[in-house]
């Protein structure tokens, strides 16, 4: 068999498998940290590679809640994998090899920000696909008029 398929092959196999990461820190508000490698964002980053902003909405997070996780849904190849009042965390798979990425909203019920976290699970550069779902998003609820 050809190197170049068996590669293709253990590739896919392994992108089935189940992956896990923490999610929260501690179960509080935040979201956990993005790690060294380039393969995730965050509002929460402090760094610029990892950084990106939070969502500002145009109201409160407990009324624009059913919206913003509409819109999330809409997100090609998307499934929700927990949610609970002010936090939202949704898997994400690629189209080819099924690569799963996990995108995370939270926020206080009466707060008009959102912090947003997207990461791969697998490889160490994402080659700048969580940032541009993010930015996707934001462009989303920006067009529907959830954010400022």
């Amino acid at each position: 068999m050809n190197k170049k398929y068996l590669l293709l092959l253990l590739l896919t196999l392994t992108a089935e498998q189940s992956w896990s990461f923490p999610i929260m820190s501690d179960q509080s508000e935040h979201l956990f940290p993005c790690p060294a490698s380039p393969n995730c964002v965050s509002s929460l980053a402090t760094d610029d590679a990892h950084r990106v902003e939070a969502f500002t909405l145009t109201r409160p997070a407990s009324d624009a809640w059913p919206e913003i996780k509409a819109l999330v849904l809409s997100l090609p190849r998307s499934k929700v994998v927990e949610e609970k009042p002010g936090y939202l965390h949704v898997e994400v798979r690629s189209l080819l090899f099924r690569f799963v990425d996990h995108l995370e909203l939270a926020a206080e019920p009466e707060s008009k920000r959102v912090d947003v976290r997207s990461a791969s699970v697998m490889g160490y550069s994402d080659l700048g696909v969580n940032r541009k779902r993010v930015e996707t998003l934001r462009a989303r609820l920006k067009e529907a008029g959830l954010l400022d």
